[in-house]
C-alpha cells in the first residue's frame, strides 16, 4: 500500500476518536453510569466485530510461542485506559480540547519512542525541528483550550 493511502487511512482512523468518545460518553450518561462500564461495552462490541471479521475472512490463529513476554499483552490495557478516560473527559472538556490534549500526549511519547528506538520503532533522534513541531502542538492545545 502506498504512503498516500496509509496517510488517508490514518487520518480516517484518527477522526473516529472524537466520535467514539462522544458515543461512549452518551452510553455512560444515558445507561452505564460509569466510564469503565461504558468502555467495557465499547470493547465488547469491538471484540465481537473483530471476531466476526476473523471468522468471515478465515484468518488463521497461530500457536502461542513457547515463551511469551508479559508486556506484549499490555496494549489492550492501554486501550482500555484511553477509552475510559475519553468517556469521562469528553463531556467535561469538549471534543476539540480532549483531542488536542490526547495529541499532545501522543506527540511527546512518540518523540521519546522514536528517539530511543523503543518498542520496535526505528530510531530517529529528536531534532530541533521535531521539537519545534511538538511545541507548536502545545501552543495549539493552549489556544484550543483557552478560546
Amino acid at each position: 500500500m502506498d504512503m498516500g493511502w496509509l496517510c488517508i487511512m490514518t487520518i480516517l482512523a484518527g477522526s473516529t476518536l472524537g466520535v467514539q468518545a462522544g458515543i461512549n460518553s452518551q452510553l455512560q450518561l444515558n445507561w452505564a453510569q460509569s466510564p469503565v462500564l461504558a468502555a467495557f461495552v465499547s470493547f465488547l462490541v469491538g471484540t465481537l466485530g473483530l471476531l466476526v471479521y476473523l471468522v468471515a475472512m478465515r484468518v488463521p490463529v497461530p500457536p502461542l510461542p513457547a515463551k511469551i513476554v508479559p508486556w506484549h499483552w499490555v496494549g489492550g490495557l492501554l486501550g482500555a485506559f484511553l477509552v475510559s478516560v475519553t468517556v469521562y473527559v469528553a463531556p467535561r472538556l469538549g471534543a476539540a480540547t480532549m483531542i488536542a490534549l490526547i495529541l499532545a500526549g501522543q506527540i511527546g511519547t512518540s518523540l521519546a519512542l522514536d528517539h530511543f528506538g523503543l518498542l520496535g520503532y526505528a530510531q530517529k533522534a529528536i531534532t530541533w525541528q521535531r521539537l519545534f513541531g511538538a511545541v507548536l502542538v502545545g501552543v495549539g492545545v493552549f489556544l484550543i483550550r483557552r478560546f
